[in-house]
C-alpha cells in the first residue's frame, strides 16, 4: 500500500511540473480578459513618456505585457516604502519593453521586485590591486539577483523613465541582467529564444568584445563616448548598459555601432531607431 501511495505522489509531482507552463498560460489568458485600466493609461502618459515613441501595435502589446507582469510578480516595499499601483505600472512598463515581440517566459524566473524610496546602501567586500580585501559601503540605484529578484530605487526609477534619451534607465539595466541570468550567472550573453535561427553566438561574442574593448580604451583615455563608463566593469555590465542605450539612444547607436545595434535588434526583436 505504501508503495502505491509513493507512486501516486511521485506521479502527481511530475504532473504538477509538466502542468506549470499550461497553468501559467491559462492564468495569463484569464488576466487578459480584463480591459487595460483607464487610470493605468494616465500613469503611463504622465510617468513613462518613452511609450509615446512606440508604434500603436507595440503600445497595445505592451499594455498586455504590463497586465500579466503585475499579476504574476510580487512587489515588496523596503525601508518603510508602501508600494502603490502607480509604482507597479511604471516599473512593469519599462521592464516589459524588453519582451516586446518576445515571450513573457524570458521573465518567468523573476519572482520579486524590491523597491526602496531612494538609493540604498549595501556592504561589499572588494579586493584591491594587490589582493587586499576591504569592506565598503556603496549606495546603489538598483541590483539584480540570480534568485529572480530585482532591487530598485523608486526615485531613480522615476528619473530614468522621465528622461528618455540619456541612455540611463535603471529598470532596463537591472532587467537586462535578469535576461542575462536566465541560464545562470550574468556573462553578457543572454540565451536567445528557442528556435531563434538568426542568433549566432560567435558573431555576438565578437561584436560585443570589440565594442567592450573600445569602451575600455575610452575610459583609459578619459573620453566620454556613447556608453556609460559603468559598463567597463564587466561584459555583463556592458550588456546592461548597451541595453539602456539601445532603447534610449537607438539612432546614435545605429550610427556609431551598427554591428552592435544589429545584434541587439536581433535579440530584442524591435527596432527603436525606427520609432518616432
Amino acid at each position: 500500500m505504501a508503495f502505491y501511495l509513493l507512486c501516486a505522489l511521485a506521479l502527481g509531482f511530475v504532473l504538477v511540473l509538466l502542468g506549470q507552463p499550461w497553468l501559467r498560460a491559462y492564468r495569463q489568458r484569464r488576466v487578459l480578459t480584463h480591459p487595460f485600466p483607464a487610470h493605468w493609461r494616465k500613469v503611463l502618459r504622465r510617468r513613462v513618456p518613452m511609450l509615446r515613441r512606440l508604434p500603436v501595435d507595440l503600445q497595445l502589446q505592451l499594455k498586455k505585457r504590463i497586465q500579466v507582469f503585475i499579476a504574476e510578480k510580487a512587489f515588496i516595499g523596503c525601508d518603510g516604502l508602501q508600494v502603490t499601483e502607480e509604482m507597479r505600472v511604471v516599473i512593469a512598463a519599462q521592464a516589459c519593453l524588453l519582451v516586446l515581440n518576445r515571450s513573457m517566459a524570458h521573465l518567468a524566473h523573476v519572482r520579486q521586485i524590491l523597491v526602496y524610496p531612494g538609493a540604498f546602501v549595501v556592504q561589499r567586500t572588494v579586493t584591491d590591486g594587490i589582493g587586499v580585501q576591504q569592506d565598503q559601503r556603496q549606495a546603489l540605484s538598483g541590483e539584480s539577483w540570480e534568485q529572480g529578484q530585482v532591487v530598485l530605487s523608486w526615485q531613480d526609477t522615476l528619473e530614468g523613465a522621465a528622461v528618455v534619451d540619456d541612455g540611463r534607465n535603471v529598470v532596463l539595466h537591472e532587467f537586462a541582467h535578469q535576461l542575462d541570468q536566465e541560464n545562470g550567472a550574468a556573462q553578457g550573453a543572454p540565451p536567445p529564444a528557442a528556435g531563434d535561427t538568426q542568433h549566432n553566438p560567435q558573431r555576438w561574442k565578437q561584436v560585443f568584445s570589440q565594442a567592450y574593448a573600445q569602451l575600455q580604451s575610452q575610459v583609459q583615455r578619459g573620453e566620454q563616448g556613447l556608453f556609460n563608463h559603468y559598463g567597463v566593469q564587466s561584459p555583463a555590465e556592458f550588456f546592461a548598459v548597451a541595453t539602456e542605450t539601445f532603447f534610449e539612444q537607438a539612432t546614435e547607436m545605429a550610427e556609431q555601432y551598427p554591428a552592435l545595434y544589429d545584434e541587439l535588434k536581433g535579440y530584442y526583436k524591435v527596432d527603436p531607431a525606427s520609432w518616432h
